[in-house]
């Protein structure tokens, strides 16, 4: 199938891209890597009048390390994620999990910023920020603001972004010894959607468990985080029985739905067997 018509404008900086935006209104869209909005303009599912392409704006790239916070710029592609030594120091549940986003050719153009905003349900990247507690950086018309992963998610493929918002960076604290990481996903074929998929970290204090995020994704509207699988791991040697409370608590903490690749109740029975196997692999001191 072929795109509706649009203009097209790739301006050289942000503020010049806010211009655009706002002159346009909701008949301006941005795009970065474009591997979900290709897609949707080949389906005519998206018809805007000019596209918006921010892809030149220097300030919205790079990955950086300042007073123990990492900070990725918006444009960072998925490639660029997966070679950084720094964030394999430093991030390594995004090291784990960038492997698992689609095929090379995805990586090479995908951006983590456009993935933030799209917010597909089944994504890597939104539960990787969600367990990593990190914050969106947003930009538009009155300014730039700072929004925790926990509230920027507001459901199927609904975020906090504003009319004339755009997304600027993420950012973090940097891992340190006492965190443990573990990442896994269940598809039918590599660089499928995930049927369920979980992110977690761990901090480990004096043999115990000290602090819990495990993040669920394609589990849901949006990444979840299951506050009550975490209390159950809370303060314990990260043993089978704590690991069994914990994937048996995800009763309360999920209500997934049916869709295309398998039932609702497939998808819970797929998340409690993530949990045995991430949680496991943790329990062996993995970073």
């Amino acid at each position: 199938m072929k795109p509706p018509p649009f203009a097209y404008a790739k301006p050289s900086d942000l503020a010049e891209a806010l211009r655009l935006k706002a002159d346009h209104g909701d008949a301006g869209t941005f795009i970065a890597g474009g591997q979900s909005l290709m897609a949707t303009l080949n389906m005519r599912l998206s018809a805007p009048d000019i596209l918006i392409d921010v892809g030149a704006i220097g300030e919205l790239a790079g990955i950086e390390i300042s007073g123990g916070r990492v900070r990725i710029g918006a444009l960072t592609r998925y490639r660029e994620l997966e070679d950084s030594e720094l964030i394999a120091s430093h991030a390594p549940l995004i090291a784990r999990a960038i492997a698992q986003v689609g095929h090379p050719a995805i990586r090479n153009r995908g951006t983590i910023g456009g993935s933030i905003a799209f917010a597909d349900p089944a994504a890597e990247l939104p539960a990787c920020i969600l367990a990593l507690d990190g914050e969106v950086e947003i930009a538009g018309p009155d300014g730039r603001r700072k929004v925790a992963a926990g509230d920027f998610f507001k459901g199927l493929y609904d975020t906090d972004l504003g009319p004339g918002e755009v997304i600027t960076a993420v950012e973090f604290a940097g891992d340190s010894p006492e965190w443990r990481t573990g990442f896994d996903e269940l598809a039918r074929r590599q660089g499928d959607y995930a049927m369920a998929g979980l992110a977690a970290r761990l901090r480990i204090d004096g043999g115990k468990v000290a602090e819990a995020r495990l993040v669920y994704f394609a589990v849901g509207a949006t990444p979840v985080l299951a506050p009550l699988a975490g209390a159950k791991l809370a303060g314990s040697t990260l043993g089978n029985e704590a690991i069994e409370a914990a994937a048996a608590a995800l009763d309360g903490d999920l209500d997934p739905f049916d869709d295309l690749h398998c039932s609702a109740a497939m998808k819970l029975h797929l998340a409690r067997e993530l949990t045995r196997r991430v949680l496991t692999e943790m329990a062996g001191g993995a970073a």
